[in-house]
């Protein structure tokens, strides 16, 4: 997204299937391309601005082969593409600030994107979430698994097989995973670990890691993601017990941070994760 006042910037698709519609502008990452380097050149590409990314607004996602990420991002130079420079990118490129009913979309699906980022415009529900260029080797979830049976109390699960840690699971080791969503591999690992059918609430993005072109050539990504546990009935009991040796719960003592991960998980300050 790339707003303007009341508007956003809209492109005319060029491909034959899509002829004539509008929508966002979007693309594939090229190999050895950062995120945010997509991000610029579609951009780019397609609407003849220059923007830089303010905020990952949502991570859109079927499994580890397909992720969107939708970032709100500002205009900062170039030349708004018009009909005379068509050409396979886009038709042309315009701002739009009224009602999407006029216009033949290519696809709805970038409806619920325009309210998301209405809605962070007017007051962000987190603050803002851009990659860190730090590499790792495969795609990956890092987790921050929250245990609050009451007000004020927070565990959090460790992995404890070496220096204590935040639990990471790689996704889209085995085929039969490729297709299927990123909760399933959380739901793995926390089946491992807890008695059998655990509470798990929804799953919110705290930020991401890529680089490009890292170490041996790894071109991954790792997904700090904030699952919340959920305790069974009322109570202010110990979180479920560990049937695993490699896990333990930590209790969160210091205030500061206790305060910081019990406002993110009670306002779901976090990136939309959309399945």
């Amino acid at each position: 997204f790339v707003p303007k006042k009341d508007g956003v910037l809209l492109v005319q698709e060029a491909k034959a299937e899509c002829r004539g519609t509008w929508y966002l502008p979007a693309g594939r990452m090229e190999p050895g391309e950062s995120v945010v380097a997509a991000l610029r050149r579609e951009v780019k590409e397609e609407s003849g601005l220059e923007c830089e990314p303010l905020t990952l607004l949502a991570l859109e996602e079927r499994g580890p082969a397909w992720l969107r990420f939708v970032f709100l991002a500002r205009p900062t130079g170039g030349t708004l593409k018009t009909l005379e420079d068509a050409d396979a990118e886009s038709l042309q490129a315009k701002w739009w600030g009224g009602p999407l009913d006029p216009l033949p979309l290519r696809a709805p699906d970038i409806l619920p994107l325009l309210d998301l980022a209405a809605r962070y415009r007017r007051s962000p529900p987190h603050p803002p979430t851009l990659p860190q260029e730090l590499p790792c080797a495969h795609l990956c979830l890092r987790l921050l698994v929250a245990f609050t049976p009451c007000p004020g109390h927070l565990w959090v699960l460790l992995n404890v097989s070496g220096p204590p840690r935040l639990p990471v699971v790689a996704c889209g080791t085995h085929p039969t995973q490729i297709r299927r969503g990123l909760r399933l591999p959380v739901l793995g690992l926390l089946g491992g670990c807890l008695p059998p059918d655990p509470h798990i609430g929804p799953m919110g993005l705290l930020g991401l890691q890529h680089r490009a072109g890292g170490p041996g050539g790894a071109d991954g990504v790792c997904l700090n993601v904030l699952v919340s546990l959920q305790p069974r009935g009322a109570g202010e009991g110990p979180p479920p017990e560990l049937c695993h040796p490699a896990f333990r719960w930590w209790r969160v003592e210091e205030e500061g941070l206790r305060g910081r991960i019990l406002q993110r998980l009670r306002e779901g300050d976090t990136v939309p994760i959309r399945s």
